[in-house]
């Protein structure tokens, strides 16, 4: 099986956003070094789990790594790119 395409980019927890709704989890909004100035804010769910299978949160300035991966049917090469 073909190893998915990716690139790895750096990121900092810029800010967390508690929710109004108890039923509703806290949000981390971590800025994307390297995305436009428009896009480069995403928010998740702030609940990750460590190595060790225990469920952590990030906190507000915490460096990050954003990870994005595509099934190689869903890239394209550039080499053939004009």
């Amino acid at each position: 099986m073909a190893e998915k395409a990716s690139t790895t980019l750096p990121g900092t927890v810029e800010q967390i956003i508690r929710s109004p709704f108890p039923s509703e989890p806290e949000k981390a909004e971590i800025a994307v070094e390297g995305a436009d100035d428009l896009y480069k804010e995403i928010r998740i769910v702030n609940t990750l789990v460590d190595e060790e299978g225990n469920e952590v949160r990030l906190k507000r300035g915490a460096q990050v790594e954003v990870t994005i991966e595509a099934e190689p049917t869903e890239g394209q090469n550039v080499a053939g790119i004009d």
